[in-house]
């Protein structure tokens, strides 16, 4: 168990990571070399795009777009020293897959928003797919 906390601890750390390089490095360290990263954003958003004809999931693949990716979300929520990201305690494992929850919480300590990852791993435990749910 300690393993999947560990992992799940350091995933959300890289959001928080105010280093570019450690940033880099920590995505590497996490996704397999071709491991990709698709958000399933909120219904607002899924609603606009439709709108829009545009699609409405968001994927990265690589470590040059999931460093990007990372550092999108880093410069818009974490760096103006609004949010911080926080993991929930509901690590769980089946097989190759790891799920669990995380907190996006304001600097007064209210949960601004919720989102769920479910990731698949290779045999080194490195993440070949991360699907994550914005729940709120």
């Amino acid at each position: 168990m300690s393993d999947l906390i560990d992992l799940a601890d350091r995933y959300v750390a890289v959001w928080n990571e105010p280093d570019p390089d450690a940033r880099s490095a920590a995505v590497a360290g996490l996704w397999a070399v071709g491991g990709r990263h698709v958000l399933q954003p909120p219904q607002e958003v899924v609603r606009v795009a439709a709108e829009l004809g545009l699609s409405t999931t968001f994927e990265a693949q690589g470590h040059g777009e999931l460093t990007e990716r990372v550092r999108l979300a880093y410069e818009e929520f974490v760096a103006p020293g609004l949010y911080a990201f926080r993991r929930r305690d509901d690590v769980r494992r089946l097989r190759d897959l790891v799920k669990f929850t995380w907190e996006m919480v304001a600097a007064d300590g209210a949960v601004a928003g919720v989102g769920t990852e479910v990731l698949v791993l290779d045999a080194e435990g490195r993440i070949v797919a991360d699907y994550q749910f914005i729940e709120s």
